[in-house]
């Protein structure tokens, strides 16, 4: 198994981010990646295992299902269904935690996936930077106007 782990600091308030990232289906307001994003069969955006559907800027759709969700500790974890990624058995969890001390947001994102030897390295740096912290940095940009 591959695992990827990427964390930040978002300069806001921990439920001022949480409210930016707890809707599944929001994705496309606040990661610029992504072109527009809906939830399979109307179901709503909150209930385990509901289906997002979401395509990206520059080509590509993505099928995720919601794992668990949980407003007490922040978090949600999701699999990937579905990706043009040659990756398999994908599972992620984004969690916020606060920093007290001037009223921050720590965020963290990790993800656990198998994939073929010769394409680690590319998928660690796609997911990492291309996916993770640029998710991150928008966020911090987004939350903290």
């Amino acid at each position: 198994m591959t695992r990827v782990f990427t964390s930040a600091v978002i300069n806001a308030n921990i439920d001022k981010v949480w409210m930016k990232i707890r809707d599944f289906n929001a994705l496309p307001n606040w990661h610029p990646d992504i072109a527009n994003s809906y939830i399979e069969n109307g179901e709503p955006s909150d209930k385990i295992g509901c289906i997002r559907n979401f395509n990206l800027k520059e080509g590509g759709n993505i099928r995720e299902k919601l794992l668990a969700m949980s407003d007490l500790d922040y978090l949600f974890s999701y699999s990937i269904l579905e990706s043009p990624m040659p990756l398999t058995n994908y599972v992620a969890t984004f969690q916020l935690k606060p920093i007290t001390d001037g009223d921050l947001t720590y965020a963290e994102w990790v993800a656990i996936f198998d994939c073929d030897p010769q394409d680690e390295n590319h998928l660690i740096k796609l997911v990492g930077d291309g996916v993770f912290q640029t998710g991150f940095n928008s966020l911090n940009q987004i939350c903290s106007e």
